[in-house]
C-alpha cells in the first residue's frame, strides 16, 4: 500500500512538473520577440485593424518568372492570399491559444510519441489539420467553374480529409487511401470511399482527378507511384493535381522514425523555380506527364502551444498524360 502512495506521488509530481515546465516554454514563446508577429497581426487585421500583415504573407506566393525554364515560364499561375486562406490562419491562431486543450495535446505526443506516427497523433486528437488550397484556387488551377462536375474523385494520402473536402464537391464519387487508422476513422465519418494502399490501381475503373498532394517525397516507392497515377487517369482528359514541398527533401516515416524511402528521387536546383523547371521537364517528362499548370502556394498546418502555424514552401501542379513515359528513371 505505501509503495503504490509513493509511485502515486511521484507520477503527480512529474506531471505537476511537466506541466510547469510546458506553461515556462510557452511564457517563452509567446514572448513579445520570439512568437510569430506575423500571426498576431494578421490575427489583428483579421478583426479589422489593419491589413499589413496580409501584405506581408504575398511572398508565400512569389515567384520569379524569369527564372523559371522557357517551357514552364507560361504555364505559371499566379496565386494571391484569398479569404479561405485568411479564414484558416484565424483558425489556426484562436486554437494555439487554448491552453488547456494545447497541455492535453502536448502531453499525449510526448506519450504516444515513441509508439506510433505523428500522423495517427493527430489523427487521435484531432489536431493537425493542413490546408493546401482554397476552392477557388483550386478552380482556377484546372481551368474550371463552381458548377464544374466529373464522376471520380481519387485523393491520395488523404489525411483527415480537410483538402478533400475543397475538392471532393466537384464530383460524383470520392475515394481515398490513408495508412493512418485514425485518419480511416475520420475520412470513414465523412463518407468517403476508402481503398486500400495496394488496391486503388486495380479498381477496373478509373478516375478523373487524382490528387496527390504532399505525397511524392514521403512514399518508398514515387516513381511507381507516379505511373500508376497516369495509367489510372482516365484517358485524355483526366488529370493529376500534385503538390511537393521544396526544396525537395524525400523522407518516409515508420514508427514514429524518419528515414529515406528505397527508391530516391533526386531534384535538380538551389531555388524554388529551379526545381519546380527540373521537376517539370525531368521527373515528371520521364514519368510520362507533361505540366498543365503550376502555382506557389504556402502549405498550411495548425499550430500548437509554440507556434500559431506551420508553414512550407509548395509547389502546385496540374499534370496531364503525355502519352510516353521512358519507363521508370534511374536516379
Amino acid at each position: 500500500m505505501c509503495h503504490l502512495q509513493l509511485r502515486t506521488l511521484v507520477f503527480v509530481a512529474w506531471l505537476l512538473a511537466y506541466v510547469a515546465f510546458l506553461l515556462s516554454v510557452r511564457k517563452m514563446w509567446t514572448g513579445k520577440y520570439v512568437r510569430s508577429p506575423l500571426a498576431r497581426s494578421l490575427f489583428m487585421n483579421m478583426a479589422g485593424a489593419r491589413d499589413a500583415a496580409a501584405i506581408e504573407t504575398q511572398e508565400w506566393y512569389q515567384c520569379g518568372p524569369d527564372l523559371l525554364g522557357e517551357s514552364v515560364r507560361p504555364l505559371f499561375v499566379q496565386s494571391h492570399l484569398d479569404e479561405d486562406t485568411k479564414a484558416f490562419l484565424k483558425g489556426s491562431v484562436e486554437k494555439s491559444g487554448w491552453l488547456f486543450t494545447q497541455l492535453y495535446h502536448s502531453f499525449i505526443s510526448t506519450v504516444l510519441g515513441p509508439l506510433v506516427s505523428r500522423t495517427s497523433i493527430n489523427g487521435f486528437l484531432g489536431r493537425g489539420s493542413m490546408f493546401v488550397f482554397s476552392a477557388e484556387q483550386f478552380r482556377r488551377l484546372l481551368r474550371i467553374d463552381a458548377e464544374w462536375r466529373a464522376d471520380r474523385l481519387l485523393d491520395l494520402g488523404a489525411g483527415d480529409g480537410g483538402v478533400t473536402e475543397v475538392m471532393g464537391v466537384h464530383f460524383r464519387e470520392v475515394y481515398a487511401t490513408e495508412v493512418s487508422p485514425p485518419m480511416k476513422w475520420l475520412l470513414q465519418r465523412k463518407n468517403y470511399k476508402l481503398l486500400g494502399i495496394n488496391e486503388w490501381h486495380q479498381t477496373g475503373f478509373q478516375y478523373d482527378v487524382i490528387s496527390c498532394l504532399n505525397l511524392l517525397d514521403r512514399c518508398d516507392d514515387p516513381l511507381r507511384l507516379l505511373r500508376d497515377i497516369r495509367l489510372s487517369l482516365v484517358p485524355d482528359t483526366g488529370r493529376l493535381v500534385l503538390a511537393a514541398v521544396l526544396p525537395f527533401q524525400p523522407y518516409v516515416e515508420v514508427g514514429g522514425k524518419w528515414q529515406r524511402p528505397k527508391e530516391h528521387v533526386r531534384v535538380k536546383g538551389k531555388t524554388w523555380e529551379e526545381q519546380v523547371t527540373n521537376l517539370s521537364n525531368e521527373v515528371f517528362r520521364r514519368a510520362g506527364f507533361e505540366v498543365e499548370a503550376v502555382t506557389r502556394l504556402p502549405y498550411l498546418c495548425e499550430g500548437d502551444m509554440y507556434n500559431d502555424y506551420y508553414v512550407l514552401d509548395d509547389a502546385v501542379f496540374v499534370l496531364k498524360s503525355s502519352g510516353e513515359s521512358s519507363g521508370l528513371p534511374e536516379y
